[in-house]
C-alpha cells in the first residue's frame, strides 16, 4: 500500500506544555508537526516552508491569533492553506464570525478533545493533499496541451508552409513548361507559311528540337527526383574509369555549350583515378553541373570541368564564371525546388531540381558535394567528391565505339501506337533512315498486318484502349512471325518497375517516350535480320 506524502502542520502557541500537548496528540497521524511560541516565528516557519494546516492558539502577547490568521491570509501563498483557532474561552458566534472573516475555518475548544482534534486536522491535511495533487495533474495537462497545442501549430504552419511551397513549385513548373511550348507553337505556324526560305525551315526545326530536349530534361529530373525520394532507384555499379565518366558527361552537353557561344576546358586525370558506381548515373550528375554552368554563363564565358586525387576521393570540379551565388544560398542551393535570386528579385530560372538530383546521386554513391562561390557576378564552382578505389585489373583507358564504315542493314519496322500523331511522326522519321515501315493504329491493326509484312522490328505502345501492349505483344509471340520479330515496348513509363514488366511481358526492349533519334537509332541497330529464325509461316524473309 502506498502512503500519502506527508504533509506540514504549523502548531502556535506560546506556552510550550500545550504545543507538546498538540504533538502528542497529531503525532499519529504521519504528518510532520512545525512549532513555533509566538507570531513572529510562526511567520518566519510558513515563508520557509509549505504549510497545509496552522493551528493557532487565539489568545498570543504581542500578535494574536485573529492578528497572524489575517496576515496569513493576505499573502499569495496561503490560500490554500486552512487555520484552525484553538479557545480557551468560550466561544460565542461574535467570536467565529471574527475568526472567519480573519481567514480561519474551523474553531477548536479548550479543553481539547483528542480525537476532535486529529479528525478535523486530518481532514484539512488530506483536502490539501488532494488540492495539491489535483494542481499537479492541471499543471501536467496544462503543458501536455501546451506542448501539443505547440506541435500543432508547427505541424499546421509546416503544412501551411509545404502548401505554399507546392503552389509556388505548380506555378513555376506552369511556366517552365510554357516557356519551350510558346517558340514549339510559334515555329510550327511558321512552317505552315508558304514562302519559307530552307534556312527559315531549318531555323525553326532547330528550335523546336532544342526546347522539346528542354522539355524531356525537365520531365526527366521531375521523376529522377521522385524515384530517389521513394528509394525505387537502382544503381547498376562496376569500377568506372572517371576520365570516361567525364568525357561522356562532355559529349551530351558539348552541343548545348557550343550554341551558347562559352568556351569549356577539360583538365582530365591521369587515367588512375576509379571509382565504384553507376556510369549513367555519374555522368548525368557531371552532365547536370555542366548544364547549370552553361545557363547561367553569359555568352563568351568560360567553363572548367576537372577531376584531381583528393586524399581517398575523387574530387570533380566544375567551374564557371557566370552568375555566381549569394553566400547565404550556397547551404540550400541542393534543396528541391530552391532557386537563387540575381539580387534585382528575379531569379536565375528552372524548376530548382537540377542541383538537388545531383547530391542525391552524388549520396547515394558515398560522396558528397558542395558549391563555393564568393557571390553574384563572380562565378560559382560545383565539387564532387567519391570515393576512390582500386582500378581493376587490366583496365584498359577510352570507351569501345562502333567502326566508322559499318553498314546499317535495311529493316522492315512496324509502329504500333494508338496515337496517330506520335505514329506518323515516329515512322517517317524510320522511313527517312532508310527502312520501310508499316503504322496500325490499335492492336488489332497490327496483328491483322504482322503476317503478311513479317516485321524485323515492332515499335509497339503500351497504353492502348481495349487491347493494349502487353496483351498485343503476347499474342504476337504466338505466331511465327512474331516469334521472329525483335518486340520493343514504346511507352511513357519508365520505372524500373515498368520496365521488369516490358521484360516478363517478352518485350526485347523498352524505350521511354519521347524517342530520340540517336536513342532510336541505337535500338534498331540491336536488330539482326541475318539472326532471325528461318520462316516458318509461308513468308519469305528478306
Amino acid at each position: 500500500m502506498t502512503h500519502p506524502t506527508p504533509v506540514k502542520i504549523l502548531l502556535v502557541d506560546d506556552q510550550p506544555g500545550k504545543l507538546l500537548t498538540y504533538e502528542a496528540i497529531l503525532q499519529d497521524l504521519g504528518e510532520t508537526l512545525l512549532k513555533a511560541t509566538s507570531a513572529r516565528e510562526a511567520l518566519d516557519l510558513l515563508l520557509k516552508n509549505e504549510i497545509a494546516v496552522v493551528l493557532v492558539d487565539v489568545c498570543m502577547p504581542e500578535l494574536d491569533g485573529y492578528e497572524l490568521a489575517s496576515m496569513i491570509r493576505q499573502h499569495p501563498r496561503f490560500q490554500k492553506t486552512a487555520i484552525i483557532f484553538i479557545s480557551a474561552i468560550l466561544v460565542t458566534d461574535l467570536d467565529r464570525l471574527r475568526g472567519y472573516e480573519c481567514g480561519g475555518v474551523d474553531y477548536v475548544p479548550v479543553p481539547i478533545v483528542p480525537d476532535i482534534l486529529r479528525a478535523k486536522v486530518s481532514v484539512f491535511a488530506e483536502l490539501y493533499r488532494k488540492t495539491r495533487e489535483l494542481e499537479t495533474l492541471n499543471n501536467e495537462l496544462e503543458a501536455r496541451v501546451a506542448e501539443r497545442t505547440a506541435a500543432l501549430e508547427a505541424t499546421t504552419a509546416a503544412l501551411r508552409d509545404a502548401g505554399e511551397r507546392k503552389d509556388e513549385f505548380l506555378a513555376l513548373l506552369a511556366h517552365e513548361l510554357r516557356n519551350p511550348l510558346a517558340p514549339i507553337r510559334t515555329s510550327v505556324q511558321l512552317l505552315r507559311l508558304e514562302g519559307l526560305t530552307p534556312a527559315q525551315r531549318e531555323r525553326s526545326r532547330v528550335i523546336i528540337e532544342r526546347q522539346v530536349d528542354h522539355l524531356v530534361r525537365l520531365i526527366d529530373d521531375l521523376l529522377d527526383v521522385s524515384r530517389i525520394s521513394r528509394g525505387v532507384i537502382t544503381l547498376r555499379t562496376e569500377t568506372l574509369d572517371v576520365g570516361e565518366v567525364l568525357a561522356r558527361a562532355v559529349e551530351t552537353t558539348r552541343p548545348l555549350i557550343d550554341a551558347r557561344g562559352l568556351e569549356l576546358s577539360v583538365d582530365m586525370p591521369d587515367g588512375d583515378l576509379h571509382v565504384c558506381g553507376d556510369s549513367t548515373r555519374l555522368a548525368q550528375a557531371v552532365g547536370n553541373l555542366l548544364h547549370n554552368a552553361t545557363k547561367f554563363t553569359e555568352p563568351s564565358g568560360h567553363i572548367w570541368l576537372s577531376a584531381t586525387r583528393d586524399g581517398g576521393s575523387a574530387a570533380i570540379r566544375v567551374r564557371d564564371d557566370g552568375a555566381g551565388i549569394p553566400a547565404d544560398m550556397l547551404s540550400r542551393i541542393f534543396e528541391m525546388f530552391v532557386q537563387v535570386d540575381r539580387g534585382n528579385g528575379t531569379s536565375l530560372g528552372g524548376l530548382g531540381l537540377g542541383l538537388a538530383l545531383v547530391r542525391r546521386l552524388i549520396e547515394l554513391h558515398g560522396g558528397a558535394v558542395e558549391a563555393v562561390s564568393a557571390g553574384i557576378g563572380h562565378g560559382t564552382e560545383v565539387i564532387m567528391r567519391l570515393p576512390l578505389v582500386d582500378a581493376p585489373a587490366g583496365a584498359t583507358r577510352g570507351l569501345a565505339t562502333p567502326s566508322a564504315g559499318s553498314a546499317r542493314p535495311f529493316l522492315r519496322v512496324l509502329v504500333v501506337d494508338d496515337n496517330r500523331d506520335a505514329a506518323d511522326a515516329l515512322g517517317l522519321l524510320i522511313q527517312l533512315h532508310g527502312h520501310d515501315v508499316r503504322i496500325a493504329y490499335d492492336g488489332p491493326q497490327a496483328l491483322e498486318a504482322g503476317p503478311a509484312f513479317d516485321p524485323h522490328v515492332v515499335l509497339l505502345d503500351l497504353g492502348m484502349p481495349d487491347l493494349d501492349g502487353f496483351e498485343t505483344a503476347r499474342q504476337m509471340r504466338l505466331a511465327p512471325w512474331g516469334r521472329r520479330a525483335m518486340v520493343v515496348a514504346l511507352t511513357g513509363w519508365g520505372q524500373s518497375e515498368d520496365r521488369r514488366r516490358t521484360s516478363e511481358a517478352g518485350f526485347d526492349l523498352h524505350l521511354v517516350k519521347p524517342v530520340g533519334d540517336v536513342e532510336l537509332v541505337s535500338a534498331l541497330a540491336r536488330c539482326d535480320p541475318d539472326a532471325r529464325p528461318a520462316s516458318t509461316d509461308g513468308v519469305a524473309g528478306h
